[in-house]
């Protein structure tokens, strides 16, 4: 009788691998101490050797989804070279190197489509994330920018960076977000703007990760974030008036 193949020693990258693979397959909300100690073949109580509670469980799957969105965008080779100076003819390059790192950044979203909810939750900024902001701030640098209107980029550009948008109203997460009949009828009835946008149909569901992130829209603000940024940089000035 063959010996049977010994098991892995759990750890932490394990235990927070598995959680991610779970998420993905079945939703963040199924993602639960015993649910993992499950995939994993062990008891739930030997994960708390690893990971304090769920908190901390759900904090180390942020980190790792953070991590694959730093690595892929910091992989990318854009036509800017951001760790050289950039003379006025190339100075737009700078576009090129935020657009395709941010686009990067939401092939890594589109993947785990449960992950920007879970990341906007976090209260404290990830250390892993200082790493990605910094090559977005050098890139800005080097094409022109004061710090000072590159911090207010970094914060205009905001979740971008990390390829998704903020909704301002979000449906639950069993809600399809459409609304009934009775309210459409209410809508078109004291919100005929409103109505009109709905019956335009304007949202798609391919490249979505809620209902109005879809990738036309997260390519149309970026790039209307981008051409108003340059143009503050090539006036050089980073006042609200201006």
């Amino acid at each position: 009788m063959p010996a049977r193949a010994a098991k892995l020693p759990l750890s932490r990258d394990r235990i927070l691998a598995a959680a991610v693979a779970v998420a993905d397959a079945d939703g963040i909300g199924s993602v639960t101490m015993r649910r993992v100690a499950e995939d994993l073949d062990c008891e739930a109580m030997s994960l708390y050797h690893y990971v304090a509670d769920k908190k901390a469980l759900l904090s180390g799957v942020v980190e790792i989804v953070l991590t694959e969105v730093v690595g892929v965008a910091l992989s990318i080779e854009t036509a800017s070279a951001i760790d050289a100076p950039r003379d006025n003819e190339r100075g737009s390059d700078w576009r090129d190197s935020v657009r395709d790192r941010s686009l990067a950044a939401r092939r890594v979203m589109l993947a785990h489509p449960w992950a920007p909810a879970l990341v906007s939750a976090e209260t404290e900024s990830p250390f892993a994330l200082y790493a990605l902001y910094e090559q977005f701030v050098a890139t800005l640098v080097n094409a022109g920018f004061n710090y000072e209107l590159a911090h207010r980029a970094i914060h205009s550009l905001g979740p971008m960076i990390l390829g998704f948008t903020n909704e301002l109203f979000e449906p639950d997460a069993g809600d399809s977000g459409a609304p009934s009949e009775e309210e459409m009828a209410a809508i078109a009835a004291t919100m005929p703007h409103i109505a009109q946008l709905a019956a335009m149909e304007l949202h798609e569901s391919e490249g979505s990760l809620s209902m109005c992130d879809t990738q036309a829209e997260f390519e149309f603000t970026l790039a209307l974030v981008l051409e108003g940024l340059e143009r503050r940089r090539a006036q050089g000035t980073s006042r609200a008036d201006a």
